[in-house]
């Protein structure tokens, strides 16, 4: 067998025995800096540098390096070339910065594939960390910069970071892997600690990320310590496992995908004191806190966190998490990011503060912690020294902290995706390699290649200048290239990475709000804070404008006829977002007034087939119709496709999708009819009762007439312990079967809306009676009168003397009866009994149903004092494609309930219209045509916001065993099935 040198001198001979052609396409895979010890990561694999050699016809040069994670042997094999020089490579591909030594080599154009005397510019992938000004990359930036000349020759530098796909999203990255890694080398880090107070805990045997050489074997050996927990517990003299998570991107995801391995329970910031004081607290569990901003920030006056208003004055908020958070937690993961100007989650004062108080409770709390997004004197004060995969962990000791206090354990190493090289390269080649080939495609076509636009995005700098967006950066450039710069630490950067609004844009936005009902107000008050956006609220009611309007004094308000297109199209014409709220039925009509005016718009209704139509018209105008932006649809989309999403990058089949939502009163609120009250427009409650539905269930595709859908609701769902609940099929589902990518094969997919048990009968017997009617309007005689005209439209004219009989021989079930009684309808001459007050009469004609929801709105609307609900619920069974992989069953639910100040429907519905209209406002999305919000650069920002102000989702991973119960399997049941197929 030979030795590794023997076999790199024979690799060596092979590779340059054989002649290069350079008029050939060629992939250059550079050596990462050598100072770079750790740096194991590759950006393209063998197998993908195969796949580029046999399919694209393309050479690749690979430069000599034994650290990378795939030997060279592999490269040589799969087709590449070993060079020390990339002279001859068009792209160079390298995962960190490239030294400007090593840059001076590869400045200069190359030979044109096939035409040996045209040559053209080179193109380099790097993390070149230069967008946003860090001083200490400024000299790197300038070698792609020649401001005097044309440089058409000059090299192209495309940054990894800025690679998004059309909906926005960051397609190339490490995040994950960095939240993974980093929790690892923290529960290390921290074991090591405990030793050195005489505590062996289980995570003594935590492996360090690099010792190993899979993901799936790191996941593995911490599952069994996982085990090891539940079966024997934590350390008594530790007490409560308390693991804080800060964050709310990809770092904090790996964080919580890989603690998922141990027997989590997570818990609440206002239940860690309980907790942590509780002698009986279950000590084989791990209790994980994902605090979010609202958590720990307070602005200075004593208000609670506000979102908008912080980043607007962010100067106005200090953190108390040294107060809140920090003193119950065993284990500290940071992977929040920080910026000048924004208070910082922990000054170096409050850590001393901090450890008093967790000494106070035992247990050797925050003496330990992770700083995962290792920003160097950054939202951690105290952190100022960078570790290394070679020392990761340091003991930190504010100056004066009393004798009695400990020093805490710092970990701190900031390239931590190098850690997992091997699952972490092939996840960056796989996104890289599409981009690869559309590169390819443009040096040898000479013709923009399907993926030029993302490319162009992701660009700094072409042809010696610097691409639009990052041409601020040419004075610090020009500094640079005339001796005058000052080498920076790597914590700096001289473009703030969060605007203030008044800096946001050096304009006024105008944008309408179209309606002013019952879920408006948490989007005006969100918008309203905005100073460079001036808010119009628009509606035919003056009470109700009034109302919304209330002590803002930068909104204005306006009395319009919404049915008034001349009206409308005045108030479209002068402004740049328009926002509505209005009933379905008003926004066909404001979209083609948004078209012709070339103006955007943001709703929270469905797409209806006539919007869908003005799609090309959209497309066209380079308009966006932006629709289903509220709860549901909105919130539900946007949860469900993050979800998706994850679960899919995991390789993983989604064998089932169910995804129930509904608006209800609170469990305390005094039963009324149909268990329900009004938080948004009754009519739309009652119209979605008119809508037939199409959904899968165990293989079997079902077609739920109109007339049949309340007959055919499904009597449990059981999304929570907490209550009972049934649920109603919404609609087609099937259509979410392209809108979600899911498979063909799928066995259920089903999309609902929950209500108590007793609705769906109670409504029917409403709908039996005529009163949910939409194709005659009559004037109203009287409230005694209601049935008997609503069962004159139905019976189309027949006597009223019949109708009464036939409204007599329905047989209504006794809830119904009930509920006609309390609702003044069920009295003779015909249901109107005395003393039961009722609103005063419609003065126009309406539909039976529009009169109807009338009185509902009168008669089941809240009271002073009661709150509404949200239940918004998924559940989603996937499975591995490996022979033997269990399904997996992944929940995600959001439970909420209306504030003093604002119903739960309204938060809901309104909050995320307003994310949205402001990301568009703000130039941040870029689709045009009718879209919904499964787009991630219009569901990330939302889903992100809804977290900062309480409305995020929880999750919860469980792997199927023997007796799992799924919502699935309860309405298989329930469907007269004996078990899923």
């Amino acid at each position: 067998m030979h030795s590794r040198s023997q076999q790199w001198r024979c690799i060596r001979r092979m590779s340059t025995s054989r002649a290069y052609k350079p008029n050939k396409l060629t992939i250059g895979i550079r050596q990462e800096d050598p100072e770079r010890i750790w740096e194991r990561r590759a950006p393209i694999t063998p197998d993908d540098v195969h796949h580029l050699i046999t399919t694209k016809n393309v050479d690749v040069q690979i430069q000599p390096c034994d650290r990378r994670v795939f030997p060279v042997h592999d490269y040589v094999q799969a087709g590449a070339e070993l060079s020390e020089s990339l002279s001859a490579s068009h792209i160079v591909l390298g995962i960190k910065e490239i030294p400007i030594q090593q840059l001076s080599t590869l400045k200069s154009p190359v030979l044109r594939p096939g035409l040996v005397k045209l040559k053209l510019p080179r193109t380099h992938f790097m993390f070149s960390h230069t967008a946003k000004g860090q001083p200490y990359n400024m000299p790197l930036l300038s070698q792609f910069i020649n401001p005097s000349l044309e440089g058409l020759t000059f090299p192209t530098l495309v940054d990894y970071e800025y690679l998004t796909n059309e909906k926005g999203a960051r397609t190339v990255g490490f995040g994950w892997f960095a939240g993974v890694a980093g929790v690892l080398e923290s529960l290390s880090s921290m074991a090591h600690a405990h030793l050195e107070l005489g505590i062996a805990s289980p995570f003594l045997y935590t492996p360090r990320p690099h010792t190993l050489p899979t993901l799936e074997r790191l996941r593995a050996t911490l599952r069994e310590i996982g085990t090891w927990i539940a079966n024997d517990g934590t350390p008594t003299r530790l007490g409560p496992f308390v693991i804080g998570v800060t964050g709310s991107g990809q770092v904090a995801r790996g964080c919580i995908s890989m603690l998922s391995e141990l027997p989590i329970q997570y818990v609440n910031v206002a239940d860690l004191h309980a907790l942590v004081k509780d002698p009986e607290t279950d000590l084989h569990k791990i209790y994980l806190v994902h605090a979010k901003p609202e958590d720990y920030l307070v602005n200075v006056d004593g208000k609670p966190y506000d979102r908008t208003h912080y980043y607007e004055s962010p100067q106005s908020y200090r953190s108390k998490f040294h107060e809140t958070v920090a003193p119950y937690l065993t284990l500290f993961l940071n992977g929040t990011g920080w910026s000048p100007g924004f208070p910082r989650l922990m000054t170096t004062q409050q850590l001393s503060t901090a450890l008093q108080k967790a000494q106070k409770l035992g247990g050797a709390r925050f003496t330990n912690i992770g700083d995962i997004s290792c920003d160097p004197a950054g939202g951690l004060e105290f952190m100022t020294q960078v570790a290394t995969l070679s020392e990761p962990f340091y003991k930190y000791r504010p100056k004066g902290l009393p004798a009695n206090l400990p020093s805490v354990q710092m970990m701190t190493v900031d390239i931590l995706p190098t850690a997992i090289p091997l699952d972490a390269s092939k996840h960056f080649s796989n996104a890289m390699l599409p981009y690869l080939e559309s590169l390819i495609h443009t040096y040898k076509m000479s013709s923009p290649g399907p993926l030029a636009q993302a490319l162009n995005r992701a660009t700094i700098a072409s042809k010696g200048k610097l691409t639009s967006k990052h041409d601020w950066l040419l004075p610090q450039v020009i500094d640079v290239q005339r001796g005058k710069h000052i080498k920076g630490s790597r914590q700096s950067a001289t473009a703030p990475a969060v605007q203030s609004k008044d800096a946001a844009t050096n304009e006024e936005k105008t944008s309408p709000f179209l309606g002013s009902g019952m879920v408006a107000g948490p989007a005006v008050e969100l918008i309203a804070k905005r100073r460079d956006v001036s808010l119009v609220i628009a509606s035919n009611s003056i009470v109700e404008l009034q109302r919304v309007a209330g002590d803002y004094l930068d909104v204005k308000y306006q009395v319009i006829d919404i049915a008034n297109q001349d009206e409308v199209a005045q108030l479209i014409r002068e402004t740049d977002v328009v926002i509505s709220l209005l009933p379905t039925n008003f926004h066909v009509p404001i979209a083609e007034q948004c078209i012709t005016h070339q103006k955007h718009l943001v709703t929270a209704s469905y797409i209806s087939p006539e919007m869908h139509e003005l799609n090309s018209s959209a497309q066209a105008a380079d308009v966006l119709l932006l629709n289903e932006i509220g709860l549901d649809p909105g919130i539900d989309h946007c949860s469900a496709v993050d979800l998706l999403d994850r679960i899919k990058s995991e390789g993983k089949t989604v064998k089932s999708f169910i995804s129930f939502c509904g608006g209800l009163p609170a469990p305390e609120v005094e039963e009324v009819p149909l268990r329900y009250k009004f938080s948004w427009r009754p009519a739309g409650v009652l119209m979605a009762a008119l809508n037939g539905a199409i959904y899968k269930l165990n293989h079997a595709e079902r077609n739920i007439a109109p007339d049949e859908l309340l007959k055919s609701h499904f009597q449990t769902v059981p999304v929570t312990s907490q209550f009972d609940l049934e649920g109603i099929p919404n609609r087609n589902s099937m259509v979410y079967q392209e809108a979600y990518a899911l498979p063909s094969s799928i066995r259920t997919l089903l999309r609902g809306t929950l209500r108590y048990p007793g609705f769906s009968e109670t409504m029917q017997g409403f709908k039996d009676l005529g009163l949910l009617g939409i194709s005659e309007k009559f004037t109203l005689k009287n409230w005694s009168s209601l049935i008997s005209q609503a069962c004159d439209v139905a019976a189309e004219g027949q006597a009223n003397t019949y109708n009464i009989e036939r409204a007599k021989s329905l047989e209504l079930s006794e809830p119904a009866l009930d509920a006609l009684e309390w609702l003044g309808l069920k009295s003779m001459p015909y249901y109107l009994s005395d003393g039961i007050r009722m609103p005063p009469l419609p003065k126009d004609p309406l539909t039976p149903l529009e009169h109807f929801a009338y009185l509902l709105a009168n008669k089941l609307r809240y009271e002073p004092g009661e709150k509404d609900m949200v239940v918004l619920h998924h559940e989603i069974i996937a499975q591995g494609r490996k022979e033997g992989d269990k399904e997996e069953v992944y929940q995600s639910s959001l439970v909420t309930y209306g504030t003093p100040h604002a119903s739960a429907m309204a938060r809901t519905v309104g909050i995320p219209v307003a994310i949205a209209a402001l990301a568009v406002v703000d130039g941040r999305v870029e689709m045009r045509g009718v879209i919904g919000p499964t787009h991630p650069s219009i569901c990330s920002p939302v889903l992100d916001g809804l977290a900062e102000v309480g409305l995020g989702m929880k999750e919860k991973h469980i792997i199927m065993q023997q007796g799992t119960d799924t919502i699935e399997d309860v309405l298989i049941k329930k469907r007269g099935e004996a078990k899923r197929e």
